[in-house]
């Protein structure tokens, strides 16, 4: 079964936050996304604050950039959210626009290798463990923590676009983030890519979730809308690439990810939707029904 769910865009200002998340849980979405896109909200306390407006939906926040963030401050951050929320906390990491990390200084020579370490003593820390590290770039001494969260609250996933970092998601994430950048071959090579890099960890039996995200646009001006925003990253010569329609129209297309083997799809709206309270009911109460 596909699970689906929507973005609540950090274009959109924080106070917008509380009637988004009211309408996710009362019309039973399955998973709501936060970004922590520079310089917008915090992902750590718009989740918190979405998590604590309602009772049901389970927040996602794809993703935090990890050159940001101190490993040991995630892990107490991610930890408290599980514990206060159990079941209900979906997190994932990358690393970042390097760009944006530039702006703060804190671009590094090698972001994979950073994500890679960031990640190990990550999933470490919030699954109990006491953890000693010398690192490029992480470097812990006898860190562990005081309330870790049961079963390491579901594990951490890692945002992943090239070839060497899907590889490292198999390697060292418990699931794998894809932009909506990706199309239903870029779903097939992605889970290729992650399943090599499963194998060469020994990582090769239990479930790794992939989670897409689909660039979506629906009701009035719902094409011109699209193509603008592809345009606007880049993207309109890429073959299969969001989704301009009725409710039917994307559920197609949410079923054509599916079946490439994504296990999550979620709703993308155009940095320009016109109601995105609207989006989010549309997504639960139209789509959704459609979607096996």
């Amino acid at each position: 079964m596909t699970e689906l769910g929507a973005v609540f865009r950090p274009q959109l200002a924080p106070e917008r936050l509380r009637s988004v998340t009211r309408i996710a849980d009362d019309t039973g979405l399955d998973q709501l996304w936060l970004w922590e896109d520079c310089f917008r909200e915090g992902g750590i306390s718009t989740a918190a604050a979405a998590l604590a407006w309602t009772e049901n939906v389970r927040i996602g926040v794809g993703l935090l950039p990890v050159p940001l963030r101190n490993v040991a401050i995630t892990a107490m951050e991610v930890a408290s959210l599980h514990r206060m929320f159990p079941g209900r906390v979906i997190v994932s990491v990358g690393h970042g626009v390097q760009d944006w990390m530039g702006q703060v200084g804190a671009r590094v020579e090698s972001p994979v290798t950073l994500l890679r370490e960031h990640l190990v003593a990550l999933r470490a820390l919030l699954v109990g463990e006491r953890v000693t590290t010398e690192g490029r770039y992480v470097k812990l001494d006898d860190v562990a923590l005081d309330w870790p969260p049961e079963g390491g609250g579901g594990g951490v996933l890692a945002g992943a676009t090239g070839p060497r970092s899907l590889r490292l998601t198999g390697e060292a994430a418990d699931g794998t983030i894809l932009t909506a950048a990706t199309n239903a071959e870029g779903v097939r090579k992605a889970r290729r890519l992650i399943e090599e890099g499963r194998a060469a960890a020994g990582r090769g039996s239990g479930p790794h979730p992939v989670v897409v995200y689909l660039l979506a646009a629906t009701g009035a001006g719902a094409p011109d809308r699209l193509r603008a925003e592809l345009a606007d990253e880049g993207l309109e010569s890429v073959a299969d690439l969001g989704i301009a329609g009725d409710a039917g129209a994307v559920a197609e297309a949410v079923e054509r990810l599916a079946e490439a083997g994504a296990d999550t799809v979620v709703l993308q709206p155009t940095g320009d939707e016109p109601d995105p309270e609207g989006f989010v009911r549309f997504v639960a109460e139209e789509v959704c029904p459609l979607v096996p």
